[in-house]
């Protein structure tokens, strides 16, 4: 082949590879294989299973195409995520999957422009995660009489977490003993959650303004890759 000259055929193949190239890469829900059927959706994304921060983006379906509305560092687990339908109580992971967003809560009052349900905090306000109780994994107002105080979360003693949080739907609905209970999308505390999912105040604010329930917005937790990837669920 003569210095500088290509044939035609790999001519061809370079002006594909390079329009490729160009090609931004669909958005994040737009790669997943269910974002829960509305027009809203929040995306909790860690590195891998062991991680215990990632990045929380929430999102409009506008024209066809999602965009982003926002974003902001996240927090897991202590213990990192765990496959949602294999999850377990106790473990301090956050359970990955697809999941509704029944109503929100919180010891402060809603920001302005809430359009969620929003349920005020009060002194006997407790989440009951008693495996033997009827009211387990639902809110108790005042303590079910078959909800241990050892094994129910006082909320308003977390004023900083619970300043604002999403009830997340999972093990919500039809609850099933020893999976898990309480589990939101709330304030960051000091450190890694308990289970939860948690923002910044300002972000999670942000959110309860922007979150309409007219849209079925719901929350998709996972890692970039792997069997607990974000674009499985």
């Amino acid at each position: 082949m003569r210095p500088g000259v290509a044939p035609a055929a790999t001519v061809v193949c370079l002006s594909l590879l390079l329009l490729g190239a160009g090609q931004p890469s669909p958005p994040l829900p737009a790669r997943m294989a269910d974002t829960g059927g509305g027009s809203q959706l929040i995306t909790a994304v860690a590195r891998g299973p062991g991680s215990t921060s990632g990045t929380v983006t929430w999102w409009d379906l506008k024209g066809g195409r999602w965009v982003a509305a926002g974003s902001a560092p996240a927090r897991f687990g202590a213990r990192g995520l765990a496959e949602g339908a294999a999850r377990r109580q106790g473990t301090h992971t956050t359970p990955t999957g697809l999941y509704g967003l029944p109503y929100a809560f919180g010891i402060e009052a809603a920001p302005r422009g809430t359009a969620y349900t929003y349920r005020p905090v009060r002194r006997n306000s407790w989440w009951c995660q008693d495996n033997d109780s009827s009211s387990y994994n639902r809110w108790t107002e005042p303590r079910a009489a078959d909800c241990r105080a050892a094994e129910a979360e006082h909320l308003i003693g977390h004023r900083t977490q619970y300043a604002h949080a999403l009830v997340v739907d999972f093990n919500y609905r039809r609850p099933a003993r020893g999976r898990g209970a309480g589990i939101f999308l709330h304030v960051n505390g000091r450190g890694a959650t308990a289970g939860c999912v948690s923002v910044p105040k300002h972000a999670m604010r942000k959110m309860l303004r922007w979150a309409d329930p007219a849209r079925d917005p719901h929350l998709a937790i996972g890692t970039r890759g792997g069997r607990t990837a974000i674009t499985r669920y």
